[in-house]
Formats: C-alpha cells, structure tokens, sequence
C-alpha cells in the first residue's frame, strides 16, 4: 500500500485506510500489503496511483484487467 493509492481508492468510495473492528478489519497503512481488485489497481494505475505488486503472488486471470506491462512495470519481485 501507498498513502497515494490508499487515498486513491478512498476517493472511489472503497475506504481501505478506516479500521472496522466489527468486520475484524485492522484498517490498511502505507507499506501494508493486501490483496486488491484487479481492475481497481489498473484503474489506480492509469491514475498514477498504483501501488506496488507481487507478480509471483499475482494470479495469472488478473490480466484479464491489467495489462502485464504495467503490472511488471509497478512489480517488486522482478530481477
């Protein structure tokens, strides 16, 4: 996560910053790391506001909304 990205998405009606205890929620902060919505993040990304990727924890249907060039482009497991 990205203060960016979690800004981003709060903006888009989908508040992943806010704890929710009731829901066992802890709230997200930058650094975090958490599975997002495929199309979400690709949106993030066209905005500028895409946080980082796991490739090797990405699965591989998520390009049927991403475009594997940008998701090399924001990976952190590529050598």
């Amino acid at each position: 996560m990205t203060d960016a990205f979690l800004a981003f998405s709060k903006a888009q009606g989908n508040d992943l910053s806010t704890a929710r205890p009731e829901f066992g929620f802890p709230g997200l902060k930058a650094g975090d790391y958490w599975c997002l919505c495929a199309s979400r993040w690709m949106e993030a990304f066209n905005a500028g506001k895409a946080p980082k990727v796991k490739l090797a924890a990405t699965h591989k249907r998520a390009l049927e909304a991403c475009s594997l060039r940008a998701l090399r482009q924001c990976a952190v497991d590529l050598n």
